[in-house]
C-alpha cells in the first residue's frame, strides 16, 4: 500500500539526483522558477498533507496503489490568485504525415486534465491537420523528415531545427516523446538531440509510441535519468526486455522482472499496460488495478502519456513545495507518483465513457470523461 488516507498522502520520492541538479545553472534557475510559480501548493497545505501520514511501499511484489489518495494529493487547488501556466505547461513531441491523432490525443488529455498549456511540435505536413483538430494547443510545425531533406543540407537543417526547439524548452514542465512520431530516421536523430536537450535541463520525459522504439535502440537516451518515464505496451515491453535483460517476459515473476528492468536501465520509472498496469521505479513496484473499459480502441495509451505528464509535474511542483518548507524527511519519486495517477484516472474514464457507449466507444469520448472523472475523486470546489 503506497499511502493510507487521502488528503494525508502528499508524501515525496525526492529523486537521489537533487543536489546533482544544481550543480548547472540552466537547471538551478528552472528549480527557482518552479519554487516561486508553486501558487497551487500553499505552505501549510503542502506540509499538512506530507506530514500527517508516510508509509512505506512494499518492494518486490506488486503492491495495490491508493491511486485516489493519490489523485487527490497531487491535484493542486484552484486559486484565483495563480496565472496561465501554473498549472503546467506540456510539450509533445511527435506526428507525421501518417499519424496526427496520437499527438492531438496527448496534448487535448493533458488540458482536459488541467495543464495551462499544451504544446505540439510536429513535421511541417503534420501542422495544418493537428491545428484543425483545436484551436487549444499551440502547433509548432518545426520537425522534418528525410524525404524533404538533401543530404547534403542534413546538418543546416537539424541544426536548426534543435535551435527552435530549444528556445522553447526551458518553459515546459514535461515533454511527451513518440505519439505519432513514426520512424524516420532524419527525424528520429533530431528527437534524440532533443531528449539530451532535455536531459540537460533537467526537464522530465513521458516516453511512448515510436518513442519507446528510440529508447530500445538508444538506451543512453534515458538510462540513469529518474525523470524518464517509460509507457510500454504488450509488444513494446517484450522489445525491452529482450534488449536490457536478454530474455522473454515472464508472467509469473512479473513484478520483479519489471523492477529489474527498471533498475537496470538506472532507476527510470516504467508503466507497463496491462490488464493491470504495474509501476516500478526499480525500488518498488505498484499496480492499478480497478477496471477500465473491455473495449480496447486505439488511443488509450496516448491518453495516458499526456495524464502521466500531468500528474508528474504536479507531483514534482508539490514536492519542490515541501522540499522548501523542509518538510520532507525521506527520499520520494514524483515520476512514480504521476503515473500512478495517470493510470488510475485513464482507467476511471473509459469505464465511464465504456458505460456510456458500450461498443462505440472511441478515444474522443473517454478524453471527454477525463474532466469527469477526475471531479469525482477530487472536487474542484
Amino acid at each position: 500500500m503506497l499511502i493510507g488516507h487521502g488528503m494525508s498522502s502528499r508524501i515525496a520520492f525526492l529523486d537521489a539526483q537533487n543536489n546533482r541538479m544544481l550543480a548547472s545553472s540552466s537547471v538551478f534557475r528552472r528549480q527557482q522558477f518552479l519554487i516561486r510559480t508553486l501558487g497551487g501548493y500553499t505552505d501549510n497545505i503542502c506540509q499538512r498533507r506530507i506530514l500527517r501520514q508516510i508509509k512505506s511501499m512494499a518492494v518486490g511484489t506488486a503492491s495495490e496503489a491508493d491511486a485516489e489518495s493519490i489523485l487527490r494529493t497531487i491535484t493542486p487547488t484552484l486559486d484565483p490568485s495563480r496565472h496561465k501556466g501554473q498549472a503546467g505547461k506540456i510539450a509533445v513531441i511527435g506526428g507525421c504525415r501518417e499519424y496526427t491523432g496520437a499527438p492531438y490525443f496527448a496534448a487535448i488529455s493533458a488540458l482536459k486534465i488541467g495543464a495551462d498549456l499544451s504544446h505540439v511540435f510536429c513535421t511541417k505536413d503534420a501542422a495544418p491537420v493537428i491545428k484543425s483538430y483545436s484551436p487549444e494547443l499551440i502547433v509548432h510545425p518545426l520537425l522534418e523528415e528525410s524525404y524533404s531533406v538533401r543530404d547534403e543540407d542534413r546538418r543546416s537543417i537539424s541544426s536548426k531545427v534543435l535551435a527552435e526547439v530549444y528556445k522553447w524548452m526551458e518553459r515546459f514542465d514535461c515533454l511527451v516523446v513518440g505519439p505519432g512520431l513514426g520512424r524516420d530516421p532524419f527525424l528520429l536523430d533530431c528527437v534524440s538531440e532533443i531528449m539530451r536537450h532535455a536531459r540537460q535541463s533537467n526537464i522530465p520525459i513521458v516516453v511512448d509510441g515510436d518513442g519507446l522504439f528510440l529508447v530500445t535502440n538508444s538506451l543512453d537516451l534515458v538510462s540513469g535519468y529518474p525523470l524518464a518515464i517509460l509507457t510500454p505496451n504488450v509488444n513494446e515491453y517484450k522489445r525491452l526486455v529482450q534488449k536490457v535483460l536478454d530474455c522473454e517476459v515472464s508472467d509469473q515473476d512479473a513484478p520483479e522482472q519489471l523492477k529489474s528492468l527498471a533498475k537496470r536501465i538506472g532507476g527510470v520509472t516504467i508503466l507497463q499496460k496491462g490488464k493491470s498496469d504495474l509501476i516500478s521505479d526499480g525500488e518498488t513496484v505498484n499496480s492499478v488495478s480497478f477496471s477500465g473499459s473491455p473495449r480496447r480502441c486505439g488511443g488509450q495509451g496516448d491518453i495516458l502519456s499526456g495524464s502521466v505528464a500531468v500528474f508528474s509535474s504536479w507531483a514534482r511542483q508539490c514536492i519542490f513545495a515541501a522540499e522548501k518548507n523542509q518538510s520532507i524527511r525521506r527520499p520520494t519519486n514524483p515520476m512514480l507518483l504521476g503515473s500512478i495517477a495517470g493510470s488510475a484516472l485513464l482507467r476511471k474514464a473509459a469505464s465511464h465513457a465504456f458505460e456510456i457507449n458500450k461498443r462505440a466507444t472511441l478515444t474522443s469520448d473517454i478524453i471527454g470523461c477525463l474532466g469527469r472523472s477526475l471531479e469525482d475523486i477530487c472536487p474542484a470546489s
